[in-house]
C-alpha cells in the first residue's frame, strides 16, 4: 500500500507540475480576472443605465408638471373667455332688448299721433258740415251763399 500511495502522490506531483509548466494556473486567474471583468463591465453599463433612467423619470415627471401647469392655465383662460363672453351677450341681449323697446314706443307714439292727428281731421269736417248746414239755414240768398263758401274755405284751412 504504500507504494501505491507514493507513485499516487508522484503522478499528482508531476500532474501538477506538467499543469504549471503548461501555465493552466495562469489562464484560469486570466479567465477569471476576464470574466470578473466582464460582470464589473456589466455592473458599470447597469449603473449607467440606471442612472440615465432616473434622469429620464425625473425629465418625464418635470414635463408632467408643465403639462398639468398648462392645462390648468388653459382652463382658466377659457373660464375668462367664458365669462367674457357672457358678459357680451348680456350686453347685446339688453342692448337689442331697449332697442326693441324704444321702437315699439316709437310706434306706439307714432300711432297716438296719427289717431289724433284723423280724429281731429273728423271732428273738423264734422264741424265744417254742420256749420255749413247751420249757416245754410240761416244764410239764404245770394250774398249769404257767398259769406258762407268764404267762411267755410277759411275755416277749412286754419283747423288743418
Amino acid at each position: 500500500m504504500g507504494d501505491a500511495t507514493l507513485w499516487a502522490l508522484i503522478a499528482l506531483v508531476l500532474f501538477l507540475g506538467l499543469l504549471v509548466k503548461m501555465g493552466v494556473p495562469g489562464k484560469i486567474a486570466d479567465a477569471l480576472d476576464n470574466r470578473a471583468k466582464a460582470i464589473e463591465d456589466e455592473l458599470d453599463q447597469a449603473r449607467r443605465l440606471r442612472e440615465e433612467a432616473q434622469a429620464l423619470l425625473a425629465e418625464f415627471q418635470r414635463k408632467a408638471r408643465e403639462s398639468e401647469s398648462e392645462a390648468e392655465e388653459i382652463v382658466t383662460l377659457a373660464k375668462r373667455e367664458a365669462e367674457a363672453m357672457e358678459k357680451e351677450a348680456h350686453a347685446k341681449i339688453t342692448e337689442y332688448v331697449a332697442r326693441r323697446t324704444k321702437q315699439a314706443e316709437d310706434k306706439i307714439a307714432q300711432a297716438e299721433s296719427q289717431a289724433v292727428s284723423e280724429v281731429k281731421s273728423a271732428a273738423t269736417d264734422l264741424a265744417i258740415e254742420a256749420a255749413k248746414g247751420l249757416l245754410t239755414s240761416k244764410l239764404a240768398g245770394k250774398g249769404g251763399r257767398d259769406l258762407l263758401k268764404a267762411s267755410i274755405a277759411e275755416v277749412g284751412t286754419k283747423l288743418n
